[in-house]
């Protein structure tokens, strides 16, 4: 998290030091709407910078993963960066509409304009020409974007919708480079903050047209048929046995893939849990119904089905020299530590770490619980699993009466967000060093 909030402000604040510098007299403005001018510009450059990145980021590149720690967290960092745009696009609309208002109820006087000094660029008279225009399809394409926004912050609004309406967000980004660059002062292209700008908008020109083209990520791509689906009742979880086609790269324990079942509902993201073997080329998924798609995979799957594959990624990889490990994986949350067990088992002879997982779940499948108690027992681990409604809830001081060396341990987090904030608190007053050894997984993707 701490990587996301130093990008995100980071990136306001390299924005504001070079408009500044391109406009050092704003504050000392004579006038009113000498001063709204510049917030006019200001706050326009802010939004457009934050939505042209957050484009780029929408084509999940390889680049940031490793930097942030993982395509969760450049979609965390997609996510604030599209919230950041929303309010700084909304601060943009009331500098420039507001004061029109105050005009015509009388508050402000609208100053005396005279005529316009000809300009000797033809470039620069060229976009002066199309500023009605350009004022005008900016407006609407930012009633469009805001809705679009809302509507993605909504987790209630189904995926299958989101999916296809989010995409219309590259549309009216488009129509919003069209409006910055008619509008943005012509002076500031050849200042620093233009040298900046002018690359932004075409990288995010660039992943807008690839995003409504559909090409995102289309290199990584791989067709995949189900070999094997089961089914656990009592944990309403479904694992599907998928085997992909040469040119899967390989996945490390706790990587996720996107796979598709079904075009019209697109790319869903899955933990991958298992271990790979080049020799026989299966990969397993383990999904519980905790929404409308994933409640109808049950019926709509079958063995034999095609599928797309796209990954991996990620880089919740257990990769540490500590000499323990404490995981915990809450519900679902329990898929990367699945994978991992297969991996040490596999592994058996090159084990470096003692590790103690803890399991807690509401709900409880015998047969679930027995496979993941073998997986356990085959790669060494010592496993606690915690029933909320028989052994009450996990909590850190549950863990370090259970785990006598925490200190000198790493601790690896899967579950629901508020779980693992709270545990990261509880250990950090405790003196745990939890920016460098707490690794949480931030499985949302919207």
């Amino acid at each position: 998290m701490r990587k996301i909030k130093i990008s995100l402000w980071g990136l306001l604040a390299l924005l504001s030091a070079l408009w500044f510098a391109a406009e050092p007299s704003l504050f000392r403005s004579t006038s009113f709407f000498a001063l709204r001018g510049g917030m006019v510009q200001y706050s326009g450059v802010l939004a457009i910078g934050c939505m042209s990145v957050a484009m780029v980021l929408a084509l999940r590149p390889r680049w940031p993963e490793k930097r942030l720690g993982g395509l969760d967290k450049v979609y965390r960092l997609h996510k604030w960066l599209g919230l950041a745009a929303l309010v700084l696009a909304i601060a943009h609309w009331l500098w420039a509409q507001a004061p029109k208002w105050a005009v015509g109820w009388g508050w402000l006087q609208r100053p005396e304009r005279g005529p316009r000094p000809a300009m000797d660029n033809t470039i620069a008279e060229a976009l002066t020409n199309l500023r009605g225009v350009a004022e005008s399809v900016g407006e609407w394409a930012f009633y469009g974007a805001v809705v679009l926004i809302a509507l993605a912050l909504f987790k209630s609004f189904p995926y299958r919708l989101f999916f296809k309406t989010h995409r219309l967000l590259a549309v009216a980004y488009l129509v919003l480079v069209f409006h910055a660059v008619a509008l943005i002062r012509f002076a500031y292209w050849t200042s620093a903050i233009g040298m900046v700008m002018a690359p932004l908008l075409a990288a995010g020109s660039f992943a807008a047209v690839v995003v409504l083209l559909r090409r995102v990520a289309i290199d990584r791509r791989i067709p995949g048929q189900i070999r094997s689906l089961h089914y656990y009742p009592g944990v309403r979880v479904l694992e599907s046995e998928v085997e992909v086609a040469e040119g899967w790269p390989g996945h490390k324990a706790g990587q996720f893939a996107f796979a598709t079942s079904d075009a019209s509902e697109g790319a869903h993201p899955y933990t991958i849990a298992s271990a790979w073997r080049p020799d026989d080329r299966r990969i397993t998924f383990v999904v519980k119904e905790l929404g409308d798609h994933t409640r109808r995979l049950r019926e709509r799957l079958r063995v034999g089905q095609d599928v797309t594959v796209e990954g991996p990624y990620g880089c919740f990889t257990f990769d540490d020299r500590r000499p323990h490990q404490i995981w915990v994986g809450g519900g679902i949350g329990v898929t990367p530590f699945i994978a991992r067990m297969k991996h040490l088992a596999a592994h058996a002879g090159n084990a470096a770490q003692t590790v103690d997982f803890f399991h807690t779940t509401r709900d409880y499948d015998e047969n679930a619980i027995a496979k993941l108690t073998a997986d356990a027992e085959a790669a060494g681990v010592r496993l606690h699993v915690l029933v909320a409604s028989r052994d009450g809830r996990l909590d850190g001081e549950r863990i370090r009466a259970a785990v006598a060396q925490w200190r000198q341990a790493s601790i690896w987090f899967c579950g629901p967000l508020d779980f693992g904030q709270a545990l990261e608190r509880d250990f950090a007053q405790q003196g745990f060093p939890v920016t460098r050894r707490f690794h949480q997984e931030l499985f949302a993707m919207r």
